[in-house]
């Protein structure tokens, strides 16, 4: 069963990754980055996903969403997943698994800690040398998040403002630009596993209220400082 329904708590934001199997590059093609977007824009039809901010790479996906009553999240990744393996499995004539078994699914605290993540998921195709600039890779929520378009939208911006804390959406997308642009020039585009590892990345009180939240699911695992966070980290 997927982490993000194991850990089911309504109303939580969830920064979720999942892995083409043994980390091929089968979304090397524009075409099934492409489509996988639009299996997301038909997920959020069908069951009202709140979609925050995502990027679709060469070999695996980030998605950032917000939790609800519906069980919204583990129906859409089933949809997503299950009919783009399909699809890129029959055009191939290729057999075997497309992804990995299960995709994680770490606890995001809302304010500062969202919007650093959001920098994070943009900054991937930096980190990974394809490109200089976040907006440079069309298959992201960047361009989302810096012009909305009138139609086909995945991003949920009202939602997106509210949960970064902000006034308004040219705020937000100051904000956006500012963090972004100081990720490059600091050279921030390190990895750091926290944001796709853990059980849940924020304020030290967030991660210790998202773990008695988990129950026995975070049994053992233990609240980690790190230089502007605090993780709920896997054993």
């Amino acid at each position: 069963m997927p982490r993000a329904n194991r850990h089911h708590i309504p109303g939580q934001l969830w920064h979720i990754t999942h892995r083409c199997h043994q980390r091929e590059f089968l979304f090397k093609f524009a075409k099934d980055r492409k489509r996988w977007l639009e299996w997301l824009f038909e997920a959020k039809k069908r069951y009202g996903l709140i979609i925050l901010n995502y990027i679709v790479t060469s070999n695996h996906i980030h998605l950032l969403v917000v939790d609800d009553e519906t069980d919204a999240i583990s129906r859409s990744l089933q949809l997503i997943a299950g009919r783009t393996a399909q699809e890129f499995n029959n055009r191939k004539s290729r057999k075997g698994a497309y992804w990995e078994d299960r995709y994680h699914a770490t606890a995001i605290e809302s304010g500062e800690h969202l919007l650093r993540c959001i920098v994070y998921i943009d900054m991937n195709m930096v980190r990974a040398g394809a490109v200089a600039h976040p907006s440079e890779w069309v298959h992201s929520g960047y361009h989302e998040i810096q012009s909305p378009p009138l139609r086909y939208r995945l991003i949920d911006q009202d939602k997106l403002v509210e949960l970064c804390g902000m006034n308004s959406a040219e705020e937000m997308q100051a904000k956006h630009l500012e963090w972004l642009e100081q990720a490059i020039y600091e050279n921030k585009g390190v990895r750091q596993s926290a944001w796709s590892e853990a059980l849940a990345v924020g304020s030290n009180n967030f991660a210790k209220q998202v773990k008695q939240d988990m129950g026995v699911m975070a049994s053992g695992r233990k609240v980690v400082n790190l230089e502007d966070e605090h993780m709920l980290r896997e054993p």
